[in-house]
């Protein structure tokens, strides 16, 4: 009888392990389907995203009625220059290159100012033990939440003030001590390790020479980050520009297309192509400061 329940009971035995092997088949299938769909989606998405520049790149190289053509042409017939080589001839009211460069000048200086200062504020709040710390970084946060357009008339009235109307100091200086860029800097400098700062203490740097010697050097993919978002913020901007430069020769390059847009009306071959030109120098700025902008905000939010 033992033998016998024993033989009945064999291929049951055997058959146990299909199950467990069931379920895996069945999740590799399921992690199969699963990962065609994040491709399909994400593929979609850079579409999304890609395709307003392809179609700007396209159309800059058609003719003034192959760019306003129903339906619009993937391929430019024909595949001209003419919009580059009128927008960099262009003299007079709209010097484009002129432009380009007074963007150039400003958003370096601006960017380059904005990392000096934001590091110089948030350290203190990082590191250092004073009277008040707290509620200087809480109005300094709450200053977030302020429009910046509401800034647009005292901005204005200060700028007049110190004679900087019509200059580029009028568009590099006053968003300089920003508070996103303090805020940015602080949460990346209280996430370093504070026993290197002990360390060199104890060797006998004063406080200047760590912050200089040590914080800087470990913090650069955090000055990166901040400084391509300075850059991106004052290339990209419009509306300050429009207030506070008079002249054409003073205009930067956004407020100039503005106004390439309204003596040229419907010329979107122009359009484009000047759009083109402005994306040039972020996309250089982004393929270099790339490795350092995915660090240094990875880094930034680990510590409160």
């Amino acid at each position: 009888m033992t033998a016998v329940r024993t033989t009945e009971q064999s291929p049951t035995n055997g058959q146990r392990p299909a199950a467990p092997a069931r379920r895996r088949a069945r999740r590799s299938a399921g992690s199969r389907i699963g990962g065609i769909l994040r491709g399909i989606v994400l593929v979609a998405l850079a579409l999304a995203y890609i395709s307003p520049l392809v179609f700007m790149l396209v159309t800059s190289f058609k003719t003034q009625g192959d760019a306003t053509a129903v339906p619009p042409s993937l391929i430019p017939d024909p595949f001209t220059l003419q919009a580059y080589e009128e927008i960099l001839a262009t003299g007079g009211g709209t010097p484009v290159l002129r432009w380009f460069g007074n963007s150039m000048l400003a958003a370096a200086a601006h960017a380059l100012l904005v990392v000096v200062v934001s590091s110089l504020a948030a350290y203190p709040l990082a590191r250092m033990s004073f009277r008040g710390r707290g509620a200087v970084l809480t109005m300094i946060v709450v200053t977030l939440l302020v429009p910046p357009t509401i800034l647009i008339i005292p901005s204005f009235l200060i700028v007049s003030e110190l004679g900087w109307l019509n200059t580029l100091w009028a568009i590099v200086i006053p968003t300089a001590a920003g508070a996103f860029g303090v805020f940015f800097m602080r949460q990346f400098f209280v996430s370093l390790p504070i026993e290197l700062e002990d360390a060199a203490a104890i060797d006998g740097a004063n406080r200047w020479q760590v912050f200089t010697r040590i914080i800087l050097p470990l913090a650069r993919p955090a000055l990166a980050t901040l400084a391509m978002l300075a850059f991106l913020t004052n290339w990209n901007d419009f509306l300050w520009p429009v207030y506070v430069l008079f002249s054409p020769d003073l205009q930067t390059l956004p407020a100039g297309l503005a106004t390439l847009q309204s003596s040229n009306a419907v010329r979107y071959d122009l359009l484009m192509a000047g759009a083109t030109l402005a994306s040039i120098p972020v996309l250089i700025l982004f393929v270099f400061l790339q490795r350092f902008i995915i660090e240094g905000v990875a880094r930034s939010g680990v510590k409160g």
